[in-house]
């Protein structure tokens, strides 16, 4: 009959423990550019309610601890282990309420509509990312990274909160069910075994750009031979 009040003051030390190990970690890895206590500073913006989602993408990615300021904070090598990575969060979390790492179910692309995915996908996020998510140049030295190879949970959790040039799709925007169709047609369109039916993809820039392709070479192609045997046919005659 104790099990259960036993179980919550269990999860309750561990808890603790982890904000404590995270506050370590945070102190020696993130505190002189978000400020001691979160609250950030002129290098880097405060944390408080940004939530353990954006230290699990942020972190997990490698994207901080940054190597130095700059328009955009490229991926690269994680420096934490993910045990220490959940420390972070339950720190960060501490601070103030926000979006939450999800769970596997929720961004998981089995049983997604791949087709929805496509449109809703082509409708918020093909500006930056590309059709296909080939990623894509933006104004003043920024990006949008190519969203191949990435990590379901790191694409849900970058839909949540927003990083760095993206905006946030909540809830309210899109639900957890329009964040799985997203996943599931990037998974899609990405895998190794997907063939472009119509030929040569040309990095899945979109229709306007491949047929721009196809009128300039193609076209060009057309006038060079057209010149070519009038050349010859001209030469024949003389002779």
């Amino acid at each position: 009959m104790f099990a259960p009040a036993d179980k919550a003051q269990a999860d309750d030390t561990a808890q603790s423990l982890a904000i404590d190990e995270g506050k370590k970690l945070y102190a020696v890895g993130c505190a002189s550019c978000h400020g001691t206590g979160g609250q950030g500073t002129s290098d880097g913006p405060s944390l408080v309610g940004v939530g353990s989602a954006a230290v699990d993408f942020q972190v997990g990615t490698g994207r901080m601890p940054a190597q130095q300021p700059g328009a955009q904070v490229p991926k690269k090598k994680v420096v934490y282990s993910q045990a220490e990575i959940d420390q972070l969060a339950a720190y960060i979390s501490s601070l103030g309420a926000g979006p939450t790492v999800p769970t596997e179910q929720q961004y998981s692309p089995e049983g997604a509509d791949i087709a929805e995915g496509g449109e809703l996908f082509r409708t918020n996020c093909a500006q930056c990312h590309n059709f296909t998510g080939k990623g894509g140049a933006l104004t003043n030295g920024k990006s949008a990274p190519s969203l191949e190879d990435v990590d379901p949970k790191h694409i849900y959790e970058a839909m949540q909160t927003g990083p760095q040039n993206m905006p946030s799709f909540p809830d309210t925007t899109l639900s957890e069910q329009n964040k799985k169709d997203i996943i599931a047609y990037l998974d899609a369109v990405n895998s190794d075994d997907t063939e472009s039916p119509g030929g040569l993809e040309l990095g899945g820039l979109g229709p306007v750009s491949e047929g721009l392709f196809a009128w300039v070479f193609g076209l060009g192609a057309l006038i060079a031979v057209a010149v070519w045997v009038a050349a010859r046919t001209a030469k024949a005659k003389k002779s």
